[in-house]
């Protein structure tokens, strides 16, 4: 039994930056991961879209909603695709309204409650394990999904005086039908990947079901060769910047075309809902991409960057942000996701909108360290160089006005003049711009008397 403290562990780990796994490098690892993906999609026919949506959520340590009639290989499918790895312990469950928490977590210590303590056995539990697989979880009664929301997100048991961290990478929930409510809609955030399987029916498809049947009788396949978990765990890391090696990284302009495109699909997906019949209206609440999701895109995007060999973000990843922001399995969805990433990648392109985007980042961040450090304004401009643009302000004020040695006045006049000559192409950037003005406008007037003189 574990009685660890949550936060002194989290601290631990904190301080701790992985180092990488004996034998692991990023183009074996891919190499591998792919020949894995190509194993589960043999095995489980006509699925290609799910497997590679799972294999996505496996490699950025997320979760993972299937729903689906009865019948079409849920489990199939998560044992599957848990078989691929080693070295990771699988919890499995069949939720039930009767169920506690105690269900995921492990029974209580009987001794602890007589002293009117919580305390929950956690070996082979939910806690204790690297990869989950809940079935039917919207049977569970709401006081156990409430329970579950801080483990599937914080990757922690907090109950009571218990906390501790867990070992969760990954869960994949199935359920036969979805449950919407207060807390089922909190649980459904954690499922940041969502997939809807239907029956397929083509008279080919059902023949090679037939004949993966026989192969098994229903049951998984063992690969001849797996992947290490520890190398699984790696590479999420790597991803997200939590290792030795570099990370995955993403340019400013492309992190703010990221939430264009959100923001825009989201708006797309809303006026779609609206235009549907009253009473299909009524039975759906507003489509909503929450914070937390528009945080988790960029962790996709540097995944999918990853898996392409590359160690930054380019606008191709972008395209693919369909694997969270869609159901997978609902094509209109996906459709109308591309009509709204190239409606942009195309306005922002041909009108020069991205080098506008980043010419006024690049001024931004030169504001931001204004903001932070006012001295510098009494530093020579030339300092503020080394920002990788085809245009910096640097550059520019040199071309434009000889300047090297600005003073707080010219600085001033420099970035209000770079500014306005930037002529914005679309509505967003020119609120960019707007924010910009008013920037320069409140550090230059807040800062304008402590340097006078």
């Amino acid at each position: 039994m574990k009685h660890d403290t949550y936060d002194e562990s989290l601290l631990i780990l904190v301080a701790m930056r992985m180092a990488a796994p004996q034998g692991f490098t990023p183009e074996i690892f891919v190499k591998d991961l792919k020949l894995a993906m190509e194993f589960v999609e043999r095995r489980v026919i006509n699925r290609s879209e799910v497997v590679e949506q799972i294999f996505l959520a496996l490699l950025l340590g997320e979760h993972v909603l299937v729903e689906s009639r009865t019948g079409v290989g849920k489990t199939l499918l998560a044992d599957q695709v848990f078989s691929m790895f080693e070295g990771a312990r699988t919890f499995k469950v069949q939720a039930s309204k009767e169920q506690q928490p105690d269900t995921y977590f492990g029974g209580l210590d009987i001794e602890e409650l007589k002293k009117g303590r919580i305390i929950h056995n956690t070996e082979g539990s939910l806690i204790e394990s690297e990869f989950g697989f809940i079935d039917e979880i919207f049977d569970a009664n709401d006081y156990t999904l409430r329970a579950l929301l801080t483990t599937l997100n914080e990757r922690a048991l907090v109950r009571g005086i218990q906390q501790m961290p867990a070992a969760i990478h990954t869960v994949i929930a199935a359920t036969n039908y979805l449950r919407i409510s207060e807390i089922t809609e909190a649980l459904l955030d954690r499922f940041l990947f969502k997939a809807l399987i239907s029956p397929d029916k083509d008279p080919f498809v059902q023949y090679q079901i037939a004949e993966q049947y026989l192969k098994a009788s229903g049951n998984i396949i063992q690969p001849e060769k797996k992947i290490s978990y520890s190398w699984l765990k790696y590479a999420s890391g790597l991803i997200k910047g939590e290792t030795e090696d570099q990370a995955v990284t993403l340019s400013s302009e492309m992190v703010y075309f990221i939430n264009l495109v959100i923001r825009h699909y989201e708006v797309q997906r809303n006026r779609m809902m609206q235009e549907r019949p009253h009473e299909e209206r009524s039975r759906q609440k507003d489509f909503y991409i929450s914070p937390r999701t528009q945080a988790k895109a960029l962790d996709l995007v540097r995944g999918l960057a990853f898996l392409k060999g590359r160690m930054s973000v380019d606008r191709t990843d972008v395209s693919r942000l369909h694997y969270l922001l869609c159901t997978s399995g609902i094509p209109s969805e996906k459709a109308l996701f591309q009509k709204s990433f190239e409606t942009l990648n195309h306005l922002y392109g041909a009108s020069g909108g991205f080098d506008q985007l980043s010419q006024m980042l690049m001024l931004e961040e030169i504001l931001r360290r204004f903001k932070s450090d006012p001295s510098l304004l009494k530093k020579p401009i030339a300092e503020l160089d080394g920002f990788q643009i085809k245009r910096s302000l640097l550059a520019w004020a040199k071309e434009t006005f000889g300047a090297t040695n600005a003073d707080i006045e010219q600085k001033r006049r420099l970035t209000e003049t770079f500014l306005h000559q930037i002529q914005p192409v679309t509505e967003d950037l020119k609120q960019l711009k707007a924010h910009l003005e008013r920037e320069i406008k409140s550090i230059f007037s807040t800062n304008s008397e402590p340097f006078a003189g």
